[in-house]
Order: C-alpha cells, then sequence, then structure tokens
C-alpha cells in the first residue's frame, strides 16, 4: 500500500518535525502486513481452520479440530461424546507447533460439552480450547466447559444493517445490567425490551458491552477468556444473532466492545499458559502482565497472535454481522508504559522508544481488514493520549479508526462539578475545551459513558443533585438543588452534543439521569444485583421529573437528523459574557444562546446572528415538557434586525430565561 504522509502532515502541520518518524511506522506497518499475506487471505481465517470444524478428510465427512500449541507434550481432546477418556482422541502435531485430529462422522453432537487435555512443563490440566464458539458454566461447580456449537438450522437472516443518517449518535449498553429486575438479563429480553427504546429516542447505534465471554461477571467484560464465545449469560449465539437483526429492522447500527487490548489472566479459563509457556499469546515474563489491570498482554509481534486476532475482527463481522467495534483499551496497546501516570503533553510523548510499534501496526491492519470486509464499518478509538492520526486513514500514515472517544470531556465535566460552584465557569474556556479536538479525526462526545457510573464515582444527574434525588424528584415538589440539576444536566448535555465532535454517545439511563452508580455482584455487596440494573420505570411515571429529561434527550437527538447538526463541520463563537453569563455561538445553520445566570432572565437581549433573516426557536431548555418553567413561547420568531454586533452585520432580540439554552433555526 502506498502511504501519503504528506496528506497527515497537511492536516496537522505540528507534525512536520515527526514526518521521519511518521515514514519509519508506516514502513514497520507495510512490513507487517507483507508478512501476513493477504488480509482477506488465512491471517483472518484462522476461525475456520482452528477451533472446531466441519470437513472431510480423503472423502469421508467429519470433525477437524486444530489447536496451536507449540510447547505442549501432548493434547487429547476430551467430552461428553467420550465420556472425558483422555486416551481415545489424542492429537498428532505439525512442524510448526499445531496440534489436529480429523474425527469422523458425527460423533460429536451439537451442544455437546468439551474440553480439550494439555500436558506440558505444568503437567496436565483440562482447558478450553481457543477457538472455541461457545463456553457454559455448572452451576453447580461453577466449572466452566467448552461447547460444540453447529446447530443444523442455522440462524436466518432478515434485515439489512441500515446506513447512517447524519451524525453517529450512540447509546452505550450493558445486556446484564438492562432490566429493573435484581437479575441478569438476556439476548432476548433486551431484544423485545430495550432495543425498541433506544431507536424511539433518536439514537441510530447501540453499542454492546461485555459480549465476548468472560468468567467474571464484575468485570464489565473486559477480562475477556474466549474470544470467539458469545457471553451465555445472556442467551445463545442465535439469541444475539436476533437482537442484531432486531436493531437493523428499527433502523440501529451495532458497535460492539472488542477486548483486544488485555486478556483475563486465569489459567483454566482462558489464554494464559495454554501451551505450558508464558510466551505462547502473551509477551514473556513481567512485559506480559498488566500492571493495572491484573490481567495479560497480547504479543502482536507474532504471526499466531495477529491471525488469531485478525480471525476475530473477521469472525464478529461477518458472523454476527456486527457493524464495527469500539476498541477498548488503545492508549494502553500504543505505549510500553500503557499510558499511565503519563500527561501526554508534547508531541515527543506520540514517538520514539515507548510507542509498541507492534501493536500500532496490528490496529492499523485490523481496522484495514474491517473496512475491506464491509467499507461501511465504524471502528472507535477508546484512546487518552491524543494519538495523531489515530482516526485517519492508513494510507496517509494514521492508524485507520473512524472516530475517537472524546476522553477528557468527561473529565472537564467532573472536575468543574466537583471544584467549581456554576457561577463561576469560565464559558469561553468550556467552548475552547469542546473544540479541542485533533484536526479531521471524528471525536464521539460524552458527558458519562460506564466509566462515570461505576461505584466510586457519580453520574452527572448525581454530581448535580445527590440524595435529594431520592425524595425531590417528583413533579409537585419544589426544591432548588433539584431546580438547578435538572437545568444544568440538560445544558451540560446539550453543550456537549452540539460541539464535542462528530458522534454523540450516552450510556444507558444516564440520558433520564438514573440516579445510582453501577456495582456489579460481589462479596463486598452481598452479591446484590441492586445496583446493576435500569430502572426504567423512573423515566415512565408521568409524576416524576426523570421524565422531563428523557423527552428533552429525544428532543436534542432530533436535531441531529433534521439539520445534519453533527455532520456540519462549521462552528463559529459569536458571543460570550462572563459576567451575565452568556454564551452563544453557530454550528451549521443553528444558533445556540445560553445562558449560565443563576437568577438573570434577560428579555429583549439582544445577540449577533450569521443570517439576515428571522429565527425561530428549535428548542428551549426550559418548556414545561423539559422540566422547565416554560417561559418562553415557541411558537415566537424573532424578527432580523439590521444592527450590527460584534462582526455581525445583523442581530436580533430574544427572551433568554435564568439557566436556560435555546437553539434557533433561521426562518
Amino acid at each position: 500500500m502506498g502511504v501519503d504522509i504528506d496528506r497527515l502532515l497537511a492536516v496537522d502541520p505540528w507534525l512536520e518535525p515527526f514526518a521521519d518518524r511518521l515514514r519509519q511506522r508506516a514502513a514497520h506497518v507495510d512490513a507487517v502486513r507483507r508478512k501476513t499475506g493477504e488480509l482477506l487471505g488465512p491471517i483472518s481465517q484462522g476461525h475456520h481452520y482452528y477451533g472446531l470444524n466441519r470437513g472431510a478428510r480423503d472423502g469421508v465427512e467429519g470433525l477437524w479440530y486444530r489447536e496451536w500449541a507449540p510447547e505442549a507434550h501432548s493434547l487429547s481432546l476430551i467430552g461428553e461424546f467420550n465420556n472425558w477418556d483422555p486416551t481415545t482422541h489424542r492429537l498428532a502435531r505439525d512442524e510448526w507447533g499445531t496440534w489436529f485430529i480429523f474425527i469422523p462422522g458425527n460423533q460429536i453432537e451439537h451442544g455437546s460439552l468439551l474440553k480439550v487435555r494439555v500436558a506440558s512443563r505444568l503437567g496436565e490440566m483440562d482447558r478450553i480450547p481457543a477457538y472455541i464458539r461457545r463456553v457454559v458454566q455448572d452451576s453447580e461447580t461453577a466449572n466452566f466447559s467448552g461447547q460444540f456449537w453447529s446447530p443444523p438450522n442455522p440462524y436466518q437472516w432478515k434485515h439489512e444493517a441500515p446506513d447512517l443518517k447524519g451524525g453517529l449518535r450512540i447509546y452505550e449498553a450493558h445486556v446484564g445490567m438492562a432490566l429493573e429486575d435484581g437479575r441478569v438479563g438476556t439476548f432476548t429480553e433486551f431484544t423485545e425490551n430495550i432495543l425498541p427504546r433506544i431507536a424511539k429516542l433518536g439514537y441510530d447505534a447501540v453499542q454492546l458491552m461485555a459480549i465476548m465471554e468472560h468468567p467474571y461477571y464484575g468485570s464489565f467484560g473486559y477480562h475477556v477468556s474466549s474470544f470467539f464465545a458469545v457471553s451465555s449469560r445472556f442467551g445463545m449465539p442465535e439469541h444475539l444473532k436476533a437482537l442484531v437483526d432486531r436493531a437493523h429492522e428499527l433502523g440501529l447500527l451495532v458497535v460492539m466492545d472488542i477486548v483486544h487490548s488485555h486478556a483475563v489472566k486465569n489459567v483454566l479459563e482462558g489464554l494464559n499458559q495454554f501451551d505450558g509457556s508464558d510466551h505462547q499469546y502473551f509477551h514473556a515474563a513481567g512485559r506480559g502482565e498488566h500492571p493495572a489491570w491484573d490481567s495479560m498482554l497480547f504479543d502482536y509481534g507474532k504471526y499466531e497472535v495477529l491471525r488469531f486476532l485478525l480471525s476475530n475482527i473477521r469472525f464478529w463481522l461477518e458472523e454476527y454481522r456486527m457493524d464495527g467495534f469500539r476498541f477498548d483499551g488503545v492508549t494502553s496497546m500504543l505505549y510500553h508504559d500503557h499510558g499511565l501516570g503519563r500527561e501526554f503533553g508534547s508531541y515527543d510523548d506520540y514517538f520514539g522508544g515507548n510507542v509498541d510499534e507492534d501493536a500500532t501496526a496490528y490496529l492499523s491492519l485490523a481496522n484495514e481488514l474491517a473496512h475491506q470486509i464491509n467499507p461501511k464499518v465504524i471502528n472507535v478509538a477508546e484512546d487518552v493520549s491524543g494519538m495523531p492520526g489515530l482516526a485517519r486513514p492508513v494510507d496517509e500514515g494514521g492508524i485507520g479508526f473512524d472516530y475517537r472517544l472524546a476522553m477528557g470531556i468527561p473529565d472537564m465535566w467532573i472536575m468543574l462539578l466537583k471544584e467549581e460552584p456554576d457561577e463561576q465557569w469560565n464559558l469561553g474556556a468550556i467552548f475552547h475545551a469542546l473544540m479541542n479536538r485533533r484536526p479531521q479525526e471524528k471525536a464521539i462526545a460524552y458527558v458519562e459513558s460506564h466509566d462515570q457510573a461505576l461505584v466510586g464515582d457519580k453520574t452527572l444527574a448525581f454530581l448535580l443533585m445527590d440524595q435529594q434525588m431520592y425524595w425531590n424528584m417528583s413533579k409537585f415538589a419544589q426544591d432548588p438543588i433539584i431546580d438547578r440539576g435538572i437545568a444544568l444536566h440538560k445544558m451540560i448535555r446539550l453543550l456537549t452534543f452540539s460541539l464535542g465532535g462528530e458522534g454523540y454517545l450516552t450510556f444507558m439511563g444516564n440520558e433520564f439521569g438514573h440516579p445510582e452508580w453501577i456495582d456489579f455482584p460481589r462479596a463486598e455487596n452481598g452479591f446484590s444485583h441492586h445496583f446493576a440494573r435500569r430502572q426504567w420505570s423512573l423515566a415512565d411515571q408521568d409524576h416524576l421529573r426523570y421524565g422531563s429529561l428523557q423527552a428533552f434527550e429525544k428532543a436534542m437527538l432530533a436535531l441531529d437528523p433534521q439539520f445534519r447538526l453533527l455532520d456540519d463541520p462549521f462552528v463559529q463563537e459569536l458571543a460570550v459574557h462572563e459576567d451575565t453569563r452568556q454564551l452563544i455561538y453557530r454550528h451549521g445553520p443553528l444558533v445556540f444562546a445560553f445562558n449560565f445566570h443563576a437568577t438573570e432572565s434577560y428579555a429583549n437581549l439582544r445577540i449577533p446572528v450569521p443570517d439576515r433573516t428571522d429565527y425561530r426557536i428549535v428548542l428551549d431548555t426550559d418548556h414545561k415538557r423539559f422540566g422547565g418553567v416554560g417561559l418562553v413561547d415557541e411558537t415566537a420568531v424573532y424578527p432580523s434586525q439590521d444592527v450590527p454586533m460584534y462582526g455581525q452585520d445583523q442581530s436580533i432580540q430574544i427572551y433568554l430565561p435564568a439557566r436556560s439554552a435555546q437553539v434557533l433555526a433561521p426562518l
């Protein structure tokens, strides 16, 4: 692939002193690409070769099982089909360290439990095949086993993926905690009960967490054990396919959390020390262990590791028709020190000896492969470092992601809410912080994701209103803390939505101000599911104010498909008044007017507007249906006046109540 670094330098001239290093990075990616061969070839077809696959030998139909375990002494396939006898189905080994066996006929039935007994320097251990498609846990012993999954009647897909209309509006969700009941939810329940809510709100994508099999529920799905297996806690593989199919029918794309940054340390359930060594899939010794996550780190320089991970990309796109991935832990992958304790205040931090070139090459190839399989794929990087070119094409020296998460935005809001009263917020600084992102790299803006909702932290609503949410969220109660919280909740989300990026994300329930944190069942809380659920009824009860926040979210999101807001790159600051607490700006054709003053409402407030035409209100945060006072007539039209103001040739006069915002559209 020809790489034109000059295109990336034109986007970000600050990279000019590092042009040679960018070329070196591109050359390394190209070298790895040549080593792997055609991306759509064997390097991404590992799941059709390794693991359990129907096939033939010498004209006889049967089942192949293959496992890469170069330092193992012997392997035997055991399971219900042979009464767990390790002497009947021993595997042979080839020169590359791949063990194999052909089992004629249908000796292993669909749904049969199995493992592989691996003899190594560690002795004999019963392991779960690395490429297994399904893993189940015994309810009595809590032990995990592989399960041969080859249903006689494969799932029949009914709906094609929708085309993205407007910007990317992502609803981050966890299937297990999506119920109001205190138990683990299922794919089917999510499909029937939650997907319609998401579509009705106006989101166009759902991001699913914890899909890949993980032994510990409380890990949020980030300590993966079996990378090709759907978490059996939530149902069968066909149930996930039905979820994706239904989402497509509702006009929702499905983006999946994919965890290729690390793997669970567990030996019996995962890949760790599979062949008896500490360096099969992972780096050896200390480099193979994440110092903060208690997990194992892949060696991206190995061909078989690349095959495993690239095949995993292909598998989820083709087998489950995922529309893209949110890559977890990208910062940890990019740097040898995993970015821990590093501020990334200089461009020097993005180049040099701390960058893991093999991981960078893997991410580049993963993005290339995904886009070759599906040109419409959406890949999002979770990177806090701000690596230049992360969300630029590989052929110009970038790493190939479509979006990056704007992870600094929630940190900014948390800092402001914890450290400064809103009466003292620097509005100009907030505006520029929300606009501060890499040029021509798409970003997903958000106020809060699941990270901000975890136990030990607080959601935006809880930061604003705290314990008053338990007592005074009735529409018939009067509480200044609740009034302030409701007003700022809407204003903060509108600011972030309209300025923070080309996409927008929320975690389920946060759109209506879900009052409690997330805490998965564990010994410290008596293994309770009370905080690992979502209380949808709060938003559905007419007498509570949660529904008002949900109604606002729906109206806010509608601005994007109606005005193509997120896709429009043109943003212009029109006025900032720190003393009287106003922030006015333009995004696309719309004018956003914010009044952060706690008590002062402004009648006949003159503001500059970019177009010589009358303006109408298309969204008012203070409307009664959004939990406001409703002081402004939404049908009012603000006539254009030939009164120049702040560089604009015209202005209008509006009524802007305290702690409220209006979105104005030209007639």
